[in-house]
């Protein structure tokens, strides 16, 4: 499904490849679109597109992807395709990325912050039940693997 998406909205977008282009792009979208740059801690990243028009995402990157978040001791995992649909504050549609509750893998479809003054960020599942965390667990650092 996430094949067809991206060849539906590859006309109109912008497309990078390389890791470093690629790792370089996806961290300047996340500044645009107002969401910590430490969301998406993806490696070996083969491909990035971004359809401004339909504000439609995609990364491909070369294996799946699990990283813990320490901060709030959850574990997500992001697969070769992550695609998503973007606006301000805002990651609507989310295909590729699941968390870790429990003993269950749960797909996450939103990430969105509602007020940024909060200091939070939501994720939700298409259930619509949604989780809140502190903004800062997801900073990008240096030295974050």
């Amino acid at each position: 499904m996430a094949m067809a998406q991206i060849e539906e909205h590859r006309k109109d977008a912008e497309i990078y490849s390389g890791e470093a282009m690629c790792r370089e792009k996806s961290g300047i979208l996340m500044d645009e679109i107002l969401l910590p740059r430490g969301l998406l801690p993806l490696e070996n990243i083969l491909e990035m597109g971004y359809n401004r028009i339909t504000g439609f995402v995609w990364l491909k990157q070369k294996n799946k992807k699990e990283h813990r978040f320490t901060a709030i001791g959850r574990t997500v995992s992001y697969a070769t395709e992550v695609t998503a649909f973007v606006e301000e504050h805002r990651m609507r549609r989310i295909t590729g990325v699941k968390t870790k509750q429990l003993f269950l893998w749960v797909n996450i479809s939103e990430i969105f912050v509602d007020d940024p003054s909060s200091g939070y960020i939501s994720f939700a599942n298409s259930s619509g039940i949604a989780r809140s965390f502190p903004l800062s667990a997801f900073h990008f650092s240096p030295t974050t693997p």
